[in-house]
């Protein structure tokens, strides 16, 4: 899914897709044309290794109208080790790929969507790497900041005159498993629990970077088991669920 100006303004209305946490992030200081790269970090070690959750931060770019996500979503086990699912997308008409990881369309619409599956550590904290390679094409990576194991998610090139990275944007915690059911009860929520820290960016005079701001919208505000703490080191721990 992806999260809108109008979600934004309508946080208590039903959604079509199933987000319960949305987050405002932010850099103090940022060069006047954008960031080449941005950094989002997550830990999921509280978080239970079955499918349904999705994680993330979106970003936007000068002159492109559409936003694009990365992020990370549970994964069952499977002969004894752990899956972490991590996500690079853009929903932006005209963005072309031909890396393996990826295929073109975004939640059924336009765009590119790129994912992979990693062997990882749930108690590890994974950064999520947005970086511009060359012209209007960027790389989403998945590092594992103990191993330091990094593996390309995906790479998509934007349309011509497509820009540099926007100063802030959002972030969410979805429930896709309720997206494809005809109703749900909020009391029915699994629980789960992930930690977002602070954005950082390599870009020269880029800095500051923070998470300003975390709420529960949707149709299940207060009925959701929603909790969030700040962390010492910069950031936000949320709990969703029983």
């Amino acid at each position: 899914m992806k999260l809108t100006i109008a979600a934004l303004l309508a946080l208590c209305a039903p959604s079509v897709s199933f987000a319960l946490v949305g987050s405002n992030w932010k850099f103090s200081n940022v060069p006047a044309d954008g960031l080449n790269d941005v950094t989002f970090s997550f830990n999921m070690a509280k978080a239970p290794h079955k499918s349904g959750f999705y994680f993330a931060q979106q970003f936007n770019f000068h002159n492109v109208a559409e936003v694009g996500y990365t992020g990370l979503q549970p994964r069952e086990d499977s002969s004894g080790k752990s899956f972490v699912h991590a996500a690079f997308s853009s929903f932006q008409g005209g963005t072309t790929t031909t890396h393996s990881n990826c295929h073109q369309g975004a939640d059924g619409g336009s765009g590119v969507s790129c994912a992979v599956d990693i062997n990882g550590n749930y108690n590890d904290t994974y950064n999520l790497v947005v970086e511009n390679i060359s012209g209007t094409t960027w790389r989403g990576t998945v590092v594992d900041t103990v191993t330091r194991m990094s593996t390309v998610v995906g790479e998509w090139t934007l349309p011509a005159g497509a820009g540099k990275l926007v100063n802030g944007q959002m972030g969410f915690v979805e429930y896709y498993t309720w997206n494809g059911q005809p109703s749900h009860t909020c009391n029915s929520l699994p629980f789960t629990e992930a930690t977002f820290y602070n954005p950082t960016s390599k870009t020269s005079g880029a800095s500051g970077g923070s998470i300003t701001n975390v709420y529960e919208y949707g149709d299940c505000v207060g009925k959701a088991g929603f909790s969030v703490a700040k962390v010492a080191n910069g950031g936000s721990d949320i709990k969703v669920g029983f």
